[in-house]
């Protein structure tokens, strides 16, 4: 597709996002803004983007597609902006927020003006952020949402899947309020729960300093999620607060449930709780990508010995297989220990299981 792009927001979404364009329409020109220069220049450095606006106005106006990856905040803002310029008469704006029923409402300044409105919340990521961080791949075979404003003309929708074809993700299209209500399930709710869990073991380490040393392992695993940005989140909150709120009480009704199941020691009914939760947890998908970035971890056991460690990513290395965390669970004199490698894909993971097995004899074994 020929045109013109405009891509407000230079991180890791924005980034990744010029690069499947760029590689799916090499004859479009990806131009980009960034209120962090550096980011900026990075971009247009890395050959991320083709050209930099040094203004809103400047990118907007020739654009005909405008892609804005900024905090839900920001792009609210960035809307009011946009529905001030004059802009070509079929552009095309989105959004990559994790919330959609608030940036709806807002795009609303927009569509009174006739200008298509389409929602989108790419549903990947990385533990890695910033435009350098960005790849191709990122979202590929994940769920990108899309959430089309009222009377978005359905043709807007079609070319805006054909621009992002490059990303290679599977389209789904929602209400802005069933996308909040099923991010929440998934991703939101999820993240207020594992932050919960670690203030409750923040004030049982007050009265027990053994705490935070026996929750180096897996209890840091399942709260993992309580490590993204506060700031992202704090946004994401309160711009989803209703259903928050309505799952928080169906979440108190479910511990209400455990707590009397406790009292009445009824230890059947404790079973086939915890044995339907296993259910329903296993015949979820294995490889689908989700709301919550993956983590494909390696668990390979390894002799204490000096130099073990660079031994084992070396060997990764001669195969260009990228990590994206590495850790010791447990090593002890004459003991084998546990050294934890993450990946971004299972398709590295694999890789890496083939290498260690061809290179040593250290068991490995992954997690699901």
């Amino acid at each position: 597709m020929n045109g013109q792009v405009f891509i407000i927001g230079m991180g890791l979404i924005g980034g990744s996002l010029a690069l499947c364009i760029k590689e799916e329409h090499p004859e479009a020109k990806v131009a980009g803004f960034d209120v962090e220069e550096h980011q900026l220049n990075l971009a247009l450095r890395l050959g991320i983007i083709d050209e930099l606006a040094a203004t809103l106005e400047e990118g907007a106006r020739e654009a005909d597609l405008i892609i804005i990856a900024a905090p839900v905040a920001s792009s609210a803002k960035i809307l009011k902006r946009l529905a001030e310029i004059p802009m070509k008469k079929n552009v095309i704006v989105t959004d990559t927020g994790s919330t959609k029923g608030f940036i709806t409402d807002e795009a609303s300044c927009l569509t009174e003006k006739g200008i298509d409105f389409v929602g989108g919340h790419p549903m990947a990521g990385s533990h890695k952020s910033g435009v350098a961080a960005a790849k191709k791949i990122l979202f590929e075979n994940a769920f990108y949402l899309l959430t089309p404003a009222k009377g978005t003309k359905q043709q807007a929708i079609t070319q805006l899947k054909s621009w992002l074809e490059g990303t290679k993700a599977r389209f789904l299209e929602v209400s802005g309020e069933e996308h909040d209500y099923l991010t929440g399930v998934i991703s939101h709710f999820p993240h207020i729960i594992a932050a919960s869990l670690v203030h409750q073991a923040k004030k049982a380490e007050r009265g027990n300093e053994l705490v935070s040393r026996l929750a180096a392992g897996g209890f840091r695993d399942i709260t993992r999620i309580a490590s993204s940005s506060p700031k992202m989140w704090r946004d994401i909150l309160l711009h989803n607060s209703g259903i928050l709120l309505s799952l928080l009480e169906d979440w108190q009704a479910e511990m209400a449930k455990v707590s009397k199941l406790l009292r009445e020691e009824d230890g059947e009914e404790i079973y086939e709780y915890f044995k339907t939760a296993k259910d329903f947890r296993d015949g979820l998908p294995v490889n689908d990508k989700g709301a919550i970035p993956s983590f494909y971890d390696l668990f390979v056991d390894v002799p204490d010995y000096p130099g073990v460690i660079s031994e084992i990513t070396g060997y990764l290395a001669e195969e260009r297989i990228s990590i994206t965390n590495i850790r010791i669970l447990e090593t002890r004199e004459e003991i084998y220990g546990v050294l934890v490698i993450s990946f971004q894909t299972p398709e590295d993971r694999k890789r890496a299981i083939d290498c260690i097995e061809k290179k040593t004899d250290y068991g490995t074994s992954i997690g699901e």
